[in-house]
């Protein structure tokens, strides 16, 4: 980049590195369950997402799954309204930015 400008070059390989992560990403964790994941269209980031409805353990439990498998560190949780709950969990994969996300009802007690 010169500058300070990013072209559209730019974008295209950082989506290339993002697509060649998510391949090797899928490679190694064939085992864990599915969750639904998109290449973002700015910066060498994939966004992993856990798919509901499911009961809030299950969710748990994936997003657990994969931060372990990821080795993602940052993982968060805050209430997310009207008894939802949001999970966040992100880190790098060499240069590419890898988040994972969850929103479930929190089950009653």
């Amino acid at each position: 980049m010169t500058g300070g400008w990013i072209t559209q070059a730019d974008r295209a390989r950082w989506q290339l590195q993002a697509a060649r992560e998510l391949a090797v990403i899928l490679g190694d964790c064939g085992d864990l369950p599915l969750i639904t994941w998109t290449v973002a269209p700015g910066g060498a980031v994939l966004a992993g997402k856990v798919n509901g409805p499911a009961p809030a353990a299950q969710v748990r439990a994936t997003l657990a799954a994969w931060r372990e498998a990821l080795a993602l560190e940052d993982c968060r949780e805050w209430p997310g309204g009207r008894g939802t709950v949001r999970m966040h969990a992100a880190g790098r994969r060499g240069e590419v930015r890898v988040r994972i996300s969850a929103a479930f009802f929190e089950e009653e007690r």
